[in-house]
């Protein structure tokens, strides 16, 4: 299942996938250039089936501007989008609605939209606060995902991987059910290759 991870630079996408895939953090890393790709198998339940297993190829894209007209390439076909946004940072939450209404006008007619509010262990220095992210969630549809997470402390980035999987038609190629939007907690209402790490992002 194909994944696309977009957002400002710093926002700390590169660190989400690298925690997903790796279970590892670096406090400093380099910017993307152009995208960088990982994957990993997870397995899902799948009601009375028992267990099945979700195949994530993750594209993870550069956050500076000059690198924005290549993400078509990237998100053409993609099941599923992961919207980040630094909660210490306004502007990124502002970027992430464009990134949304781009992926509305543009993207695949299916995809998957999950908004990624990261570095909540910086929560004491919080821009945007979680109502207003969540209630933006809400107007984008029962369909789009939202959870705050921390690729330093491991907050919720599993989750948002195994909510993004429930909402697919098929579970990327078996069905696993659904879930509507997400609270910060992910309830009710988430071989390798690399170019370079994405942001230079302190606490990610």
């Amino acid at each position: 299942m194909k994944v696309v991870l977009l957002g400002d630079q710093g926002v700390g996408k590169s660190s989400l996938v690298l925690r997903f895939v790796t279970n590892n953090f670096k406090i400093n890393s380099d910017a993307t250039i152009g995208a960088s790709f990982m994957s990993k198998m997870i397995m899902v339940p799948n009601g009375e089936d028992g267990m099945i297993p979700i195949n994530f190829k993750i594209w993870d894209t550069a956050g500076q501007e000059k690198y924005h007209s290549l993400a078509p390439m990237y998100y053409r076909g993609a099941a599923a989008a992961i919207v980040v946004y630094d909660i210490t940072r306004k502007k990124s939450f502002v970027t992430l609605r464009n990134w949304v209404n781009e992926l509305k006008q543009l993207g695949p007619e299916n995809i998957v939209i999950a908004i990624a509010g990261n570095k909540s262990d910086l929560a004491n220095e919080r821009a945007i606060e979680t109502q207003t992210a969540l209630d933006y969630a809400r107007e984008m549809g029962p369909d789009t995902l939202f959870l705050e997470t921390s690729a330093k402390d491991d907050t919720n980035v599993g989750e948002l991987f195994k909510q993004i999987s429930k909402r697919l038609p098929d579970g990327g190629g078996g069905g696993v059910g659904s879930a509507g939007v997400g609270s910060p907690g992910g309830l009710d209402l988430g071989r390798s290759t690399r170019s370079n790490n994405e942001d230079n992002c302190g606490a990610c």
